[in-house]
């Protein structure tokens, strides 16, 4: 039940309804990873079952893949849309010109394929998301794991020229195992704590023998609209330059968290 919710899941929720209502019949909508994101599907799923909306879903890895279907999204993958209307993820963090950083969930470079092929990104968070400068969550490198610790070493070398706080790199691990992505490969958590040139990093990162993408998203998110725990909602375009605000109420018999 929603009384049940915490702050940060209400949060979540009533800005993954209010992304929801970006989503038309026919679309062919980007379905990112992650715990806000889940909470997005569970929405569009709603729509589906009870006011018979009808859109393909594009999922950004195999658990997006698997919820959609469970809620009643037909999903096709990204060879088949080949392009797409809208993209809706979430993001670890985002600052006031919607630069981003993603891939806490591993999904990141599905996620920036999707995004990045879709007409409109639309990022859902909670308010503690927005950061004034990036970096203090780990920035997510996915690397080949041919020689990572080479390609580790060579990104650590690479950092000291950067315009970073911080330059620990750490292995993401699945407990005694290095995580795997879908794609088959492994990530490096940079631990950098303020980055200072976004922009530049990310340029300089994907010339690294060996890096298959990094979690910084920059000029690629449109909107994002952010939740908050009092069921408040803000939505901030930045090619408009608007920023409403609207409230969400809480219905205590939702179908949508019989499932949670």
């Amino acid at each position: 039940m929603s009384g049940e919710l915490s702050p940060i899941d209400k949060a979540k929720y009533v800005a993954a309804k209010r992304a929801a209502e970006f989503v038309e019949d026919g679309m062919r909508v980007g379905l990112g990873t992650g715990s806000t994101a889940a909470w997005l599907v569970r929405c569009l799923g709603e729509k589906v079952r009870e006011e018979g909306m009808r859109f393909k879903g594009i999922p950004t890895s195999a658990r997006t893949a698997e919820l959609a279907r469970e809620v009643g999204i037909e999903v096709i993958s990204l060879d088949e849309a080949r392009w797409l209307d809208l993209t809706i993820d979430g993001a670890d963090e985002f600052d006031a010109n919607l630069a981003l950083v993603k891939g806490g969930g591993g999904a990141l470079l599905q996620e920036k394929i999707v995004a990045t092929a879709s007409d409109q990104m639309v990022v859902i968070a909670d308010a503690a998301k927005e950061v004034e400068h990036l970096g203090h969550f780990p920035l997510p490198v996915e690397v080949i794991p041919f020689g990572w610790p080479t390609t580790q070493a060579l990104i650590e070398e690479t950092l000291i020229s950067m315009d970073v706080m911080g330059r620990q790199t750490t292995l993401r691990m699945n407990g005694d195992r290095p995580y795997i992505t879908d794609e088959g490969n492994h990530i490096l958590d940079l631990h950098l704590q303020r980055i200072g040139n976004a922009r530049q990093l990310a340029l300089v990162l994907n010339q690294i023998p060996g890096v298959v993408e990094n979690g910084l998203f920059i000029d690629i998110c449109d909107t994002v609209v952010i939740g908050y725990g009092d069921g408040r909602v803000e939505t901030r375009d930045i090619n408009a330059g608007t920023v409403q605000e609207t409230q969400l109420d809480f219905v205590e018999d939702d179908n949508l968290f019989r499932d949670i």
